[in-house]
C-alpha cells in the first residue's frame, strides 16, 4: 500500500471489499436460505463479482502491481469451487436419437403490454416452431385460441379453472403420466410428465420456483426502498427453500432418467442449485458455451437451466438470444 498512489490506494481497498464478498459467496450452496436469507441474496451478484475481481486482476497486472494476487487468488478458488461462469467451448455433436428439448420462460410473450406487441407473439410461436423439438416446456404459458403448438401429446396446468396462465409440456412421444405438485400460496409450481421414447420411460420435470418480482430496468428494481427491497427477496429465497424440499421429496420417489428443466429465478451459486444439482448434470457445464446467459439483463445471468441425471449425454447446449421474453430460450440435445 506504501508504494501505491491515493488514488490507486482507494481502488486497492474497494477491490478488498469485492474480493471478500466473492470469497465469502463461495460458501452460498451450503447455506440455506431459511438460515440467514439475507446472505443468500449475494448468489445474484457473484455472476458481477467475478467479473469485477477479473478486472481488477487485469488493472494491477498492466500496473506491474503484486496487488494482483488478491483476486486472481480468489479466483483460482472460485475455479475449484464456483460453477464456471464462462465456458470455451461447447458441444457440437449430434445424433438422430437425441432428444431435443427446450425450456422457455416465455413471459406470455409481453401479451398484455397491448396490440404492439402481437408481431413480437407471432415471431416467438414461429422461432419455437422452427426448432423442431422433442419436448418443448414453458413457464408464464397463457392460453390463446391462435398460435396454438402442434404437438400430439400436451400436459397443461393452469393455475384455476377460470385462469388462462400456467405451465406446460408438449411432447412428440406420448405422455403416460403427469402431475403438479401444486405449490401454495404462489402463483409458481412445478410439473411433470413421464414420456415414453422406444423402450424408455423419461420424466420431465417443469419448474418454476418463487419469483423475486424485481423490475431490473426500474430505479432501486422498483422498490420504494432498499431495506424493502432486500426483505421481500430474502422472503422470496426462504420461499424458494421450501419449494425445494417439496420438489426433492417428490423427486426421490423416481428412479428412472428424468430431465429437470425450468426458471429457478436463482442462480447456479445458490443453496437451491447446488441441492437439486446433486447427482445431475448441468447441461450447460457439460455442452454449453459461452456465458450461457438466460435473462435480459445487463450482465450475464444464468437463471434458468436444463439438468439431467448422470447417466445421460449432453450432446449439444445452446442459450439463444432472441428476445421475446424477459428471458432467453435454452435448448439441449441429450441421449443415454
Amino acid at each position: 500500500m506504501k508504494n501505491l498512489k491515493f488514488l490507486d490506494r482507494i481502488f486497492f481497498l474497494i477491490n478488498s471489499l469485492l474480493a471478500t464478498l466473492l470469497l465469502l459467496s463461495f460458501l452460498l450452496p451450503y447455506v440455506s436460505p431459511k438460515s440467514i436469507p439475507e446472505f443468500t441474496i449475494l448468489s445474484l451478484f457473484v455472476p458481477a463479482l467475478l467479473l469485477v475481481n477479473i478486472a481488477f486482476t487485469i488493472y494491477w497486472l498492466t500496473k506491474l502491481k503484486k496487488q494482483f494476487m488478491l483476486s486472481f487468488l480468489v479466483l483460482i478458488a472460485g475455479w475449484f469451487f464456483a460453477s464456471p461462469l464462462y465456458k470455451i467451448s461447447g458441444g457440437t455433436s449430434s445424433l438422430n436419437s437425441d432428444l431435443k428439448v427446450m425450456s422457455f420462460n416465455v413471459k406470455t410473450f409481453d401479451l398484455f403490454k397491448g396490440s404492439s406487441k402481437q408481431k413480437n407473439i407471432q415471431d416467438g410461436f414461429n422461432f419455437i416452431t422452427q426448432q423442431d423439438l422433442d419436448v418443448l416446456v414453458i413457464q408464464e404459458y397463457y392460453e390463446l385460441k391462435k398460435n396454438k403448438f402442434s404437438y400430439p401429446y400436451q400436459y397443461i396446468k393452469l393455475r384455476s379453472k377460470q385462469s388462462k396462465y400456467g405451465m406446460a409440456i408438449y411432447s412428440k412421444y406420448k405422455i403416460i403420466n403427469s402431475g403438479s405438485l401444486n405449490l401454495e400460496s404462489t402463483g409458481n409450481n412445478i410439473i411433470y410428465a413421464d414420456i415414453l421414447k422406444e423402450k424408455d420411460t423419461i420424466r420431465i420435470y417443469n419448474a418454476h420456483f418463487e419469483s423475486l418480482k424485481i423490475k431490473p430496468n426500474e430505479e432501486n428494481f422498483g422498490e420504494e426502498n432498499s431495506e424493502k427491497l432486500i426483505s421481500r427477496v430474502a422472503s422470496a429465497f426462504k420461499k424458494q427453500a421450501s419449494q425445494t424440499a417439496l420438489f426433492l421429496e417428490h423427486e426421490r420417489q423416481w428412479k428412472g432418467k428424468k430431465i429437470v428443466c425450468g426458471d429457478f429465478n436463482n442462480t447456479a451459486y445458490s443453496w437451491m442449485y447446488h441441492e437439486i444439482s446433486k447427482n445431475k448434470t448441468d447441461a450447460f457445464i457439460a455442452a454449453g458455451k459461452g456465458f450461457g446467459k438466460t435473462y435480459n439483463y445487463w450482465f450475464p445471468l444464468r437463471i434458468d437451466f436444463i439438468l439431467t441425471d448422470e447417466a445421460a449425454i449432453i450432446n449439444q447446449f445452446i442459450s439463444y438470444s432472441e428476445v421475446y421474453s424477459d428471458h432467453f430460450p435454452i435448448r439441449a440435445k441429450i441421449n443415454w
